[in-house]
């Protein structure tokens, strides 16, 4: 159904790519597959499913695969692209999306970083997390990061310190849109609401 549905609207300027696994039964057996969702918000503002795919692995090739057939389809127009730091679907983005930015989720980024410290810290790097997204402007929170990055430097979690400095700003390419687009463009939630609701 997806493969051979073409695509109705002129453009689609902000991209959403997210995967998850599901245990299926393959010749009696069952075994864990990716699968692949693709979304999008069409230049009239209405966000749609462009794609599901199943595969045996999420990779650079089970993506580039993906975004191939999608452009056959009519997808096109696209400005940016949010997902996670997965490293093949980065590669694909870069390569089937030349010119378009990449938006890292911020939700997903904030699950990795609060994953480096221990559970009593995690209020407190969640609050500091919430400031950095809270900017309006890409100067404004990366000197919020600069500083919650010393702060947390300072209090001996170097790793936290060094994940904000070196990756936070791959999580602020939304600020460079306009600003009613910002809520819905700086992860892919939306994505995450649909698989819950299934």
């Amino acid at each position: 159904m997806w493969r051979n549905r073409r695509l109705e609207a002129k453009a689609y300027p902000y991209l959403f790519v997210d995967a998850r696994y599901e245990k299926v039964r393959v010749d009696g057996r069952v075994v864990s597959q990716g699968v692949l969702i693709v979304s999008a918000v069409s230049e009239d503002g209405m966000r749609e499913i462009l794609g599901v795919e199943v595969a045996d692995t999420e990779s650079e090739a089970t993506y580039h695969e993906l975004f191939r057939s999608l452009k056959s389809r009519g997808l096109w127009g696209v400005e940016l692209v949010v997902s996670d730091d997965h490293k093949g679907l980065k590669a694909a983005i870069t390569r089937h999306f030349q010119g378009a930015s990449w938006q890292r989720c911020q939700v997903h980024y904030a699950r990795n970083l609060l994953g480096i410290v221990s559970f009593a810290k995690r209020k407190e790097l969640g609050v500091d997390l919430r400031g950095i997204f809270a900017a309006t402007s890409r100067e404004q929170a990366l000197g919020i990061a600069s500083s919650v990055a010393k702060k947390w430097g300072e209090k001996g979690n170097e790793k936290v310190a060094e994940h904000l400095e070196e990756h936070v700003e791959e999580c602020l390419s939304c600020l460079a849109f306009p600003e009613s687009h910002r809520r819905r463009i700086r992860t892919t939630n939306g994505l995450e609401r649909l698989r819950a609701r299934r």
